[in-house]
């Protein structure tokens, strides 16, 4: 499918014109905090700087959102508009997907081929899915005594504020803002810090495909500005957000402490991938290893956890071992790489450091270790890592967010359970057996809101996605994701 070579993507690059500004009521405009500068992390390069939106400059998005809703030049479109301006965009994308997937790369460190024909044809989907649906969402007509009538509609909930994170950059971008836009919503939306020059060309792609000025606003960041300064704005109605545990809490409180806006959380995950002992055990093994190790393991539901029974343990570790010496970062640019780099130099030492203190505790290493890897003269590349522990361990128990795999085992299936189990997440989990009865009833007893039986990370747009427990509450993809954007309405009228 590629012709390009990395030099060729090279060059690409060198030629981009880069988005710096923030975009608000469909004009560029200068940021008034201190700008973001960002580093490649394929080879440490600087990055042009990016304005930071202040408390002030998050106001003006927001009001320029408010004045977009109360307009109706959106929100009073019929579904059907809508829907069309979506699938226009949806085309839109399609047709830029090169440039976005390269600046999805060059930001944060992502493998061009994954970036083109993973993420982007994600983000076309996404918006064309929920172009199509919207006019197929029907409101209630209850049944009433004959002299009444009743109605339960559904209504745009006004500004929403879209929180995403750097892994999969507009993948979460287009989970949060086709939803919201497809009801009739403004958004403002705040990229993460590493990952704002694909959300602002995404957003001015936007404005081509004739969603009107104001609808939607750019406004990147630093967390504690941006982030803070739209989770503590009055006028905000709803807040969708992914990202960790302690920030999507922090929004909860800014919730609180303003109008008591609607706060949606995905809050990250430790999955367990459950083997059961009739599974086909290297077929299970590779696969999870391979969810690990998949987006250079910054993923929610990166599979890091292999729970085996304790006879296979020794077996699995082995086998997870060669698919990690076989996976190995190399240049994003490079059409054939299948493992890119670590977003950042910080994000690079988080994972050194669990590889360490896991090391320190008793691990068992059986592939890689806590030096980061040779790539890219100057990039933050770091090698996938097997390690055997005990559920105790920290490497077992916290979301490192890099390719670091923990193989545990189990006497017995309330022992898998507990295991599986025992985490403060629930976002995810998958499951291993050929046993039908067994799988419908295990999958039960795990406490998570996504489970995968006999493969990992498969879906589509049908189906919702998100957790329980510290992983939140939040639900991106389906049609119940409309739910977060919309207010119920009940219209008595008496006709006698």
């Amino acid at each position: 499918m590629f012709t390009a070579t990395g030099s060729d993507w090279e060059q690409r690059a060198a030629a981009l014109h880069l988005r710096t500004g923030l975009l608000i009521d469909g004009e560029w405009v200068q940021g008034s905090a201190e700008p973001l500068t960002p580093i490649s992390p394929r080879d440490g390069r600087a990055l042009p700087a990016i304005s930071a939106a202040s408390d002030a400059d998050v106001d003006r998005a927001v009001r320029s959102a408010r004045a977009a809703f109360d307009s109706g030049c959106w929100s009073q479109r019929a579904p059907r508009e809508r829907g069309q301006a979506l699938i226009a965009f949806a085309q839109k994308i399609h047709d830029n997907a090169e440039e976005l997937a390269l600046l999805i790369s060059l930001e944060m460190g992502k493998p061009i081929r994954e970036a083109l024909q993973t993420e982007m044809r994600a983000v076309v989907n996404c918006f064309r899915w929920y172009g199509e649906a919207v006019d197929k969402v029907l409101d209630e007509l209850p049944v009433t005594s004959p002299n009444s009538l009743a109605l339960v509609t559904r209504e745009p909930a006004g500004v929403v504020a879209a929180v995403v994170p750097w892994n999969f950059p507009l993948t979460m971008t287009a989970w949060k803002l086709a939803p919201a836009l497809a009801v009739g919503n403004s958004v403002v939306l705040k990229p993460a810090e590493n990952s704002s020059f694909s959300a602002l060309r995404l957003a001015e792609l936007a404005l081509e495909a004739g969603i009107p000025a104001g609808v939607l606003n750019v406004t990147p960041g630093r967390g504690h500005e941006a982030g803070r300064a739209l989770g503590e704005h009055n006028d905000v109605d709803v807040i969708t957000f992914t990202g960790s545990p302690e920030v999507g809490r922090k929004f909860l409180t800014y919730s609180g402490l303003s109008n008591g806006k609607r706060v949606w959380p995905e809050l990250g995950g430790k999955t367990a991938s459950l083997v059961l002992p009739d599974a086909d055990l290297e077929r299970a093994v590779r696969a999870t290893a391979d969810g690990c190790f998949y987006n250079q393991g910054q993923m929610c539901t990166a599979s890091s956890r292999l729970l085996v029974p304790r006879a296979d343990r020794d077996r699995a570790l082995e086998i997870a071992a060669e698919v990690a010496r076989t996976t190995l970062p190399a240049d994003p640019f490079e059409v054939t790489t299948s493992m890119g780099a670590i977003v950042s130099e910080n994000q690079l030492r988080s994972i050194a450091g669990f590889v360490e203190r896991a090391d320190a505790e008793g691990a068992e290493i059986a592939a890689g270790g806590a030096e980061r890897f040779d790539a890219v003269a100057g990039g933050s590349y770091f090698a996938p890592v097997v390690v055997g522990v005990t559920p105790e361990n920290e490497v077992a128990r916290r979301e490192v967010f890099g390719p670091v795999l923990s193989v545990i085992a189990y006497d017995d299936l309330d022992d898998a359970l507990a295991i599986a189990n025992g985490t403060e997440y629930g976002l995810a989990a998958a499951l291993w057996s050929n046993d039908l009865n067994a799988v419908h009833r295990v999958s039960r007893r795990i406490k998570a809101g996504v489970v995968w039986v006999n493969c990992f990370e498969e879906g589509d747009m049908t189906m919702p996605f998100g957790g329980v427990k510290g992983s939140g509450y939040g639900r991106d993809k389906s049609l119940h994701a409309l739910e977060k954007f919309t207010d119920l309405k009940s219209t008595w009228i008496e006709l006698s």
